[in-house]
């Protein structure tokens, strides 16, 4: 016996037909039909009379419909009281992208508003991931949500849109993304990662056929490299501290520039998870937090610039 059988019930109690009830709880009228004959067969008592032109309730249906909603009350009861205070161990992946930027106040927020749900790290690729997500090894990651968009059975939170730039030498002169793509030896991002498969494109359609110097699976280590004049790379924008540490700027792409989209993804059938719902808004709020700082940093670095110019 199910449940949802005995709010079937009492729908149907309370609003006097299979069809009424079958809207009230989203299902087809033949659905409620079938509900109904399994718990007289549970109860093994008729709970309709059928002998008019409409079914009626039997006594007994109402004193079970009313028994029902008692306790449905109560259990709703208590899962407000869970509401209140989400608790358990969410197992979240994360891409390595996310370690240091989305991760670090996530859970700064979630030790504030939600102390009782711990989290259980994975670091790893998007690809990997995702497939722990679907089955169920994951209950939620952090990754770049594929350029297919992702299937409808799981439910993608957009988090953060970042833009791709061209990393060069601070020292290197030139503003021209196509000449300095062409000049400079290209260290490429994996194509194994979604973000070097998206940066590939764009420089095959800018500068086709143009080889590369190295595949390097890692931005912070690409970064590295250019600050020691090893070459240029196309990247997702670069986090304010990358900026910081290494003598590198950044050329922006313009219109054409790829765009990916970092998300949280969960199986929609997990709906109603206090404790991962709690994840989720830690994680909402600190991409709102990153992206604040993200903007204002560039405002900085174009009034620099502007000062820098002035004769």
């Amino acid at each position: 016996m199910k449940l949802q059988s005995l709010a079937t019930l009492a729908a149907v109690v309370e609003h006097g037909s299979f069809a009424a009830a079958a809207e009230q709880v989203h299902v087809t009228p033949s659905a409620v039909s079938l509900q109904m004959k399994q718990l007289e067969g549970y109860f093994g008592r008729s709970l309709f009379d059928r002998s008019g032109r409409q079914v009626r309730p039997t006594a007994f249906a109402h004193e079970l419909a009313r028994s029902v909603g008692r306790a449905l009350s109560e259990i709703e009861a208590l899962r407000e009281t869970a509401e209140q205070a989400p608790a358990g161990t969410v197992r979240l992946g994360v891409t390595e992208s996310a370690l240091t930027t989305l991760l670090p106040p996530a859970f700064a927020d979630l030790l504030q508003r939600a102390p009782q749900v711990q989290l259980q790290i994975q670091r790893g690729m998007t690809p990997s991931l995702l497939h722990d997500v679907r089955a169920g090894r994951l209950d939620a990651a952090v990754l770049i949500r594929p350029p297919s968009g992702g299937s409808s059975r799981m439910r993608w939170t957009p988090l953060l849109d970042e833009s791709f730039v061209l990393v060069v030498p601070a020292g290197l002169p030139g503003q021209r993304v196509d000449a300095l793509l062409r000049t400079q030896p290209w260290i490429r991002l994996d194509r194994a990662l979604v973000a070097g498969r998206l940066a590939a494109r764009y420089v095959d359609a800018r500068v086709p056929q143009r080889a590369a110097l190295v595949d390097v699976p890692s931005v912070d280590a690409i970064v590295a490299m250019v600050a020691a004049g090893l070459g240029v790379s196309v990247l997702p924008q670069l986090r304010p501290e990358l900026l910081a540490t290494y003598a590198v700027r950044e050329i922006g792409l313009g219109r054409d520039a790829p765009v990916r989209q970092m998300v949280m993804v969960r199986r929609a059938a997990d709906a109603g998870s206090r404790r991962i719902d709690a994840v989720e808004h830690a994680l909402v709020g600190a991409a709102r937090q990153v992206a604040r700082t993200t903007k204002d940093l560039s405002a900085n670095q174009i009034s620099h610039r502007a000062e820098q110019s002035r004769p």
